[in-house]
């Protein structure tokens, strides 16, 4: 997929590129979990206020396909994220419990997530960045199944 430009740097130092996709501060893990996704749109309204986006490529990232997340994830794991909703009482993949728990449109968040990750990693691996960032990306312990 390409790569959705936001915002082009101003400098040609080092080659830094920033995702964010404007979606991931609507999720929410629930009272119980200390991760709270809108302090990641937080942390880009911080980057936004204090023009730091200057200094950075700002790309919106796509949304992993299901294929894409197949490719390291088993079709299994990528189906149970797919249908899984809160209200769903049976735990499989370790999902369910207070540290992995269950949100409302989990899949989506999934899908950013992972894009933003495939995305960056796109980057890296044709060296067209030398850093990027993506505060979606590795913020749990998800395996192959």
């Amino acid at each position: 997929a390409d790569l959705i430009i936001v915002a082009k740097m101003e400098a040609h130092g080092n080659r830094v590129s920033y995702f964010y996709d404007n979606e991931i501060g609507s999720f929410y893990y629930g009272n119980d979990h200390p991760m709270k996704p809108f302090r990641i749109k937080m942390a880009h309204q911080l980057i936004v206020n204090y023009g730091m986006y200057r200094k950075m490529n700002v790309y919106q990232p796509h949304k992993a396909t299901y294929a894409e997340m197949q490719k390291f994830h088993s079709p299994e794991y990528i189906e149970y994220l797919h249908k899984v909703v809160p209200s769903t009482d049976e735990n499989h993949f370790n999902l369910g419990y207070n540290d992995c728990p269950v949100f409302d449109g989990l899949y989506d968040f999934s899908q950013i997530s992972a894009g933003s990750s495939i995305d960056a990693a796109c980057l890296l691996n044709a060296k067209a960045s030398e850093i990027c960032i993506n505060w979606s990306g590795g913020l749990h312990h998800a395996k192959k199944c």
